[in-house]
This record gives structure tokens, sequence and C-alpha cells, in this order.
């Protein structure tokens, strides 16, 4: 009976020393917690994408709040929560909205073919560091899905053998931007109104051969534009979304219908 009270006491006794010892240490490394650090984090999206760069939403509301990051840090952020997160901090609101990806390929399987018929992993970027070019067009989408893979929406699906984006799921996180090894998924405000749907940069004829929409270099898009916002570069037609006014003469005039409005 002796042995088991002296065990109960020194057992009690350890107990003791520790929970104090854990009391002492919790409030000698106490780190105070910013408030400001919670508020910004409830004005994110919370899908902890990591399109920020930061590890997750947590990580971007606490660099927000120390001032390591931008008010719109969070990409595809509402211009409502981007205005609370300013107020919080005592900052000017960014004036923007959330972008929109856009696939710059036309090329279905109607438009373009296949050389060979690619059996590796079904992954785009596996595909390229293959070094084997089985679609007749070097610069269009393999439709092989790594975007639809890291896109935290699901707003990307491959249609007729290419990429397409639903603009309504869309939040513009960029990350199929930045996974796209072909680089051929741009950004674009939502207020673009057209948009080139092709990256190839070779000549006329190479392009109708490789593909039957991709866009030729004629420059007919460019003499039709009445306030200077397209040009060739590149043998490819480029879209100022600035001084674009929606007017479609480039979408009605193009060959090759590579230019469409968003």
């Amino acid at each position: 009976m002796q042995t088991v009270i002296i065990s109960t006491l020194v057992i009690g006794l350890v107990g003791l020393v520790l929970g104090l010892a854990l009391v002492t240490a919790s409030k000698k490394f106490y780190v105070e917690v910013d408030d400001r650090v919670t508020q910004v984090r409830e004005c994110l999206r919370g899908s902890n994408c990591g399109a920020c760069g930061y590890a997750g939403c947590d990580a971007v509301a606490e660099a927000i709040v120390k001032g390591e990051a931008r008010v719109d840090a969070c990409p595809g952020n509402s211009t409502e929560n981007i205005a609370k997160i300013a107020a919080i901090l005592g900052k000017e609101a960014i004036d923007q909205d959330p972008q929109c990806a856009y696939v710059q390929c036309a090329g279905t399987c109607e438009a373009t073919h296949a050389k060979a018929e690619y059996v590796g992993i079904s992954d785009c970027r596996s595909a390229v560091l293959s070094g084997l070019p089985f679609m007749s067009c070097e610069y269009g989408c393999l439709g092989l899905g790594s975007c639809v893979k890291v896109c935290p929406q699901g707003a990307i699906s491959i249609k007729d053998g290419i990429a397409v984006v639903n603009p309504r799921l869309c939040v513009g996180c960029g990350l199929c931007a930045k996974t796209c090894p072909k680089g051929i998924i741009g950004m674009h405000d939502r207020t673009t109104k057209v948009a080139v749907r092709c990256s190839n940069k070779n000549k006329g004829p190479m392009v109708k051969k490789a593909c039957s929409a991709g866009c030729i270099g004629c420059g007919i898009c460019a003499k039709q534009c009445e306030q200077g916002a397209i040009t060739v570069e590149n043998n490819l037609s480029r879209v100022d979304p600035e001084k674009c006014v929606g007017c479609g003469k480039c979408v009605e005039k193009c060959p090759t219908k590579s230019i469409r409005f968003l």
C-alpha cells in the first residue's frame, strides 16, 4: 500500500513540475497574433491554391499585414474584398477586377492533326520533356490536361482536343498559365473584348499546313482596325486591349477565324 502511495505522489509531483514548465514556456515564448491577420484571411478566397506564391491563405494574409505583399496579392480576389483588406490596413484600395485565363490556340481535332500517336504519360509537361513532336503544330495545345489538374476551381476542361476555359468558374489565379509548358494560356482582364486564338509564329504557308485555324499573319485584321489596336509581330497578330473597342471587324474579316470574341 505504501508503494502505491509513493508512486502516486511521485507521478503527481512529476506532472506538477511538467505542467509548471509548460506554463512558463508558453508565457516566455508566446507570440502575439495580430488580429488583422485573421481579418485579412477572411477576405481571401480560401482555396489555398498557392497562386499568390505563398504556402497558403494564412501565409499570404500574414505577408499582407507585414507589408511584404500587396493588398491584391491573392489572384482572383474580388474588388470588394481587396477594398476591405485595404480598409483593414488603412491603405488605398487597388481598383482591379479579377482576370480570366484564355487559351491562345484554336487547334481542335478538326483544325489540326496528330503526326503520331502519343502513348506516354498523360501530362503536357511530360510530353514536352519527351522531345517527341507528335502534333502537327509545334506551338499548339497538346490537350493532355496539365492545366486541368492544377485548376483549383475546375474551370478548365479538354474539349475536342484542346483546353477550354469556363470564364464563369475561372477566378484568375494564373496557375494554368504557369503550368502550361507551351506557354499558350494567357491572362486577360474581363473587359478585354477580342483576342487571337493562336500562338504559331511560323509563316503563313507553314501555319496552314499545320492548322486551318491558325493565324497566318496576313495583316487583314490590322488593316480593318480603325483604332490601330492590331499589329502583326513575328507573323502573329496581336490585339492591344487598351485600344480595342470591340467593333468586331477583325473577327469578321479574319480568313482563318483565329481572332475571336472572348
